[in-house]
């Protein structure tokens, strides 16, 4: 288990809080996501867990120790991948993967396997300055698979991938996850966090505005609503009809009299309203 308790921290030095008082815990198989803006905080906090940023204020804890006091081994237990990647461009995609793994104290996975899995392997020999974006994306991806981590760190790990190939890297997030690997996920993708996370925090401005699982999020928070598609004068129309709200049940009411209605569906709230509902804000 992780827990985060109390974390905050402040780049100016003047009490101009990036994160301001944020407290979480993580299982072990358990997806967690950090949803929010880009600039509310995530990268902050995955900065501070993986050591890039100084612990300045708060607690993280790993089974119960410090990681202040366990740095070597919790490094040799984590895997991280960031979203716009650091390689070195001048190695093969192959002799990246080799190099670091050698940068660990613990048994590391074949590249060749890690390549493999992740659609590389027929680029192997080629440098990485040749790969796309996508591609590059995947051999950091691949390299955080490396020690065979306890602990994953992702940002944004779909963003830019063509479908077939996110489809790819879904089903070894969810792989790591039957495994018991803690998973930490950061995205701005409402879809990405509905689909993989079994809990999600929004944050806001540093702060932690809301946590759970999405369903219970969207039972807590979300306004059931029904998308009525109608004919009149020849056109079809389409509205979204929010069930609770008195004005648009009358709506509704009086479309079903009328006989015009050509169909009706229910929707349920996405992760992206509920988070406007919470912050007055969008998350792109």
């Amino acid at each position: 288990m992780i827990e985060v308790k109390n974390l905050y921290h402040d780049y100016t030095g003047r009490g101009e809080y990036a994160v301001y008082n944020v407290s979480f815990t993580m299982e072990k198989g358990e997806i967690f996501g950090f949803l929010g803006p880009s600039g509310a905080g995530k990268s902050t906090v995955q900065n501070i867990m993986t050591g890039l940023l100084r612990l300045q204020q708060g607690k993280i804890n790993y089974n119960g120790k410090s990681i202040n006091k366990i740095k070597n081994e919790f490094f040799n237990k984590i895997g991280v991948s960031f979203e716009h990647p650091n390689l070195y461009t001048k190695l093969t995609g192959y002799e990246n993967l080799k190099y670091y793994a050698g940068l660990f104290s613990v048994p590391t996975e074949d590249p060749m396997k890690l390549l493999n899995m992740v659609g590389l392997g027929d680029s192997a020999s080629k440098k990485a300055a040749d790969y796309s974006k996508g591609m590059k994306q995947r051999l950091v991806f691949a390299r955080s698979l490396l020690n065979n981590p306890k602990i994953l760190f992702l940002d944004e790990p779909l963003s830019g991938l063509e479908p077939s190939t996110a489809s790819i890297i879904k089903d070894i997030i969810i792989d790591m996850k039957k495994r018991r690997t803690i998973i930490f996920l950061t995205t701005h993708n409402m879809f990405v966090a509905e689909e993989l996370c079994d809990t999600v925090a929004f944050i806001n401005e540093g702060k932690i505005v809301a946590s759970d699982s999405p369903r219970n999020l969207k039972l807590k928070y979300g306004e059931k609503s029904v998308k009525v598609e109608y004919r009149e004068n020849g056109k079809v129309n389409s509205e979204v009809l929010f069930i609770e709200n008195d004005k648009d049940k009358d709506r509704l009411n009086k479309l079903i009299n009328t006989k015009k209605i050509e169909t009706i569906h229910s929707q349920e709230a996405t992760l992206e309203q509920i988070f406007i509902k919470l912050t007055g804000r969008g998350l792109s």
